[in-house]
């Protein structure tokens, strides 16, 4: 990435989660496809899933959200390499094992989403559990990106508030 002095440059989110395989997914399409312009985004997982999981792809087209072109990435591609400037934690074992810290991230979310992968019941149920997961992200990132504005702005405020 170029210097933050660049006006074209895009914030990088990264979501993460345990295995990549469904609701980093998830998020990742969605905010690419809400405010790709403004966020350069990424996903990963700490123990990555050898593909992306079949409903989540397939609730995901339902969206109009193509995954079949992704796959599931380990954190470590992304640690000590890029450098995000929001880290969000999609699942509670990521977020119990999950760095503390990231370089250079300026927020740190913790959004922690059923599992829908985990979910027992016929595949209609499982259908329906992944869903409403999917459903669950894409209001949360609309609420965040609602409410949020820039993260360029945001730091100017703190900037401004402890007198930098």
């Amino acid at each position: 990435m170029g210097s933050r002095s660049e006006a074209n440059e895009r914030e990088t989110v990264l979501f993460l989660c345990t295995g990549n395989s469904c609701r980093s997914q998830m998020a990742e399409a969605f905010l690419r496809q809400m405010a790709g312009e403004r966020f350069e985004v990424l996903s990963a997982g700490l123990e990555p899933a050898p593909e992306i999981r079949p409903l989540a792809v397939k609730v995901m087209a339902e969206k109009g959200l193509d995954l079949s072109g992704q796959h599931p990435k380990s954190v470590g591609e992304y640690l000590g390499r890029r450098t995000a400037r929001v880290v969000v934690t999609v699942c509670d074992r990521a977020a119990q094992r999950c760095p503390t810290m990231w370089p250079g991230a300026l927020v740190r979310l913790y959004w922690p989403f059923e599992d829908p992968a985990a979910f027992e019941g016929d595949e209609a149920a499982k259908l329906a559990k992944f869903r409403e997961v999917r459903d669950q992200i894409e209001r949360r990132i609309r609420g965040w990106l609602d409410g949020e504005g820039s993260l360029r702005e945001r730091e100017a405020r703190v900037g401004r508030a402890v007198g930098l």
